[in-house]
């Protein structure tokens, strides 16, 4: 039995990591000065990030259209091949009840709500690849992703909370009381939605490594088999001191894999934003 691995473009995986799992993409749309563009290959953050400078707009994201997810599955079924498709949480998106919609069409497909973003998504991604390619049938591995979800551990923390109020997800007060006392959020993914477990206060890059003994230390409960370091436009000297930090910490961990994030995360949460991602046991 062949199996195909197809996750939408929230799940921030790399191009190395794609083509080492041998996984396909499925962008979402990304709307920017009336254009309609497709994330990570027509527009990246960057765009993002120059277009937000230069209107003071943040760009809207869309899920793929049902005729998308048509396309990529008929690809790959005609190709012999049984699917297991991954989406960005069903709270965020209407990219899951889509796809679901495309996959009894088209049959032989299996859909999992990751109930996450990012490289929380990507964790699930990874771990049905790896059922793939020992076999597993697109049931066994619906059924082990759906049971590990709710074991992902997401979080961000964010330098200005300016894109979170471009963007409806933070009141007015709530940005002018957050930039007057210098405060950076730490965003939770917790049951498929996000929210604002902790804020912290000083320079971002002192934040971060803050950030990443509170998550780390002490923990009995951490999956070592692999945890993400991603984050939008962070100085590179800070990614490596996260990494020194991940290692001092946790030493026990197999892989610790960065990734820059897309463009969901980058329209959401700005630059400088920052998330160490791993599974719970």
């Amino acid at each position: 039995m062949k199996v195909k691995i197809i996750s939408d473009s929230t799940c921030d995986l790399s191009p190395e990591l794609i083509k080492k799992y041998d996984i396909a993409i499925l962008p979402l749309y990304v709307n920017m000065a009336d254009k309609v563009m497709r994330d990570g290959t027509e527009v990246v953050p960057d765009d993002i990030y120059k277009y937000v400078k230069d209107t003071g707009v943040l760009p809207k994201t869309a899920a793929p259209n049902i005729s998308d997810f048509l396309d990529i599955f008929n690809e790959w079924h005609d190709k012999g091949y049984s699917i297991v498709h991954f989406n960005i949480s069903s709270d965020f998106s209407s990219s899951y009840n889509t796809a679901c919609l495309a996959a009894n069409e088209v049959g032989d497909v299996e859909v999992v709500d990751s109930r996450n973003l990012s490289t929380g998504q990507g964790l699930v991604v990874l771990y049905g690849a790896e059922l793939a390619a020992q076999g597993k049938s697109i049931e066994e591995i619906k059924k082990a992703c759906d049971d590990i979800t709710s074991k992902v551990e997401a979080s961000f923390v964010v330098d200005s909370i300016d894109y979170l109020y471009k963007g409806g997800r933070c009141s007015a007060v709530a940005a002018l009381g957050a930039n007057l006392l210098k405060l950076k959020p730490q965003i939770d993914v917790i049951d498929g939605k996000m929210t604002s477990s902790k804020k912290y206060r000083g320079n971002i890059d002192k934040v971060i490594l803050n950030y990443v003994g509170d998550k780390l230390s002490g923990r009995g409960d951490i999956d070592y088999k692999r945890i993400f370091i991603t984050h939008t436009k962070c100085n590179p000297e800070v990614v490596k001191q996260v990494r020194a930090k991940i290692e001092e910490l946790c030493p026990q961990f197999e892989e610790v894999l960065e990734t820059t994030a897309g463009c969901t995360v980058t329209s959401h949460c700005g630059p400088n934003t920052l998330g160490v991602l791993f599974i719970r046991k």
